[in-house]
């Protein structure tokens, strides 16, 4: 069924390709999903590197980067393969802070695969393309989290049309002042 939101489902709900990358990026969050979904691509031979981002969430007692360190363990990824930024506390010092980490480990990925929820999936790109180099490729890799949104169902709801719309009003706020910079890169 075709309905006017359409457009906004189509740009909202983002992925791309899978291949073999650089490095695994998870741009924070509390939700297990996304580093089980980093963990499941490392475990197929994606990256040999992943990076959770995130730091202190008063929710889970912790940073976002010791729970997505802890579920990765727990998902047989080896400790060693699991580099450490647990400072950013925004999408914005989530990419920047993890250029960074990649950069104090000699790391200059040419390919990454970014793991993100759903309806963030967007922003998160565009986000992580403003913080690195233009040269890297980003493919991205959308995780069903414990929302349950999917592009499928989010206009079934009005928390989940929230949750999107919420995202979408980011995305204006977020990139309206980079659209310049990015035209005369």
């Amino acid at each position: 069924m075709s309905y006017p939101f359409d457009c906004i489902t189509a740009f909202m709900f983002f992925e791309t390709r899978l291949e073999p990358a650089d490095v695994i990026l998870v741009p924070g969050g509390s939700q297990p999903q996304l580093m089980e979904a980093a963990a499941k691509l490392y475990h197929q031979g994606l990256a040999p590197w992943i990076l959770p981002s995130g730091g202190v969430n008063a929710k889970l007692g912790m940073t976002e980067w010791e729970f997505l360190r802890d579920i990765g363990i727990r998902r047989g990824v080896p400790e060693t393969a699991i580099l450490k930024e647990d400072q950013a506390s925004n999408t914005f010092e989530n990419a920047r802070f993890s250029l960074d980490v990649l950069r104090q480990h000699g790391i200059a990925p040419s390919k990454a695969i970014l793991v993100c929820k759903t309806y963030h999936a967007r922003r998160a790109w565009l986000t992580y393309q403003t913080a690195f180099p233009k040269e890297v490729e980003f493919l991205v890799h959308p995780v069903v989290d414990n929302t349950g949104i999917d592009r499928d169902n989010w206009y079934l709801d009005e928390e989940k049309i929230d949750k999107v719309m919420d995202e979408f009003v980011k995305i204006g706020r977020y990139f309206r002042r980079h659209i310049p910079v990015w035209v005369h890169r």
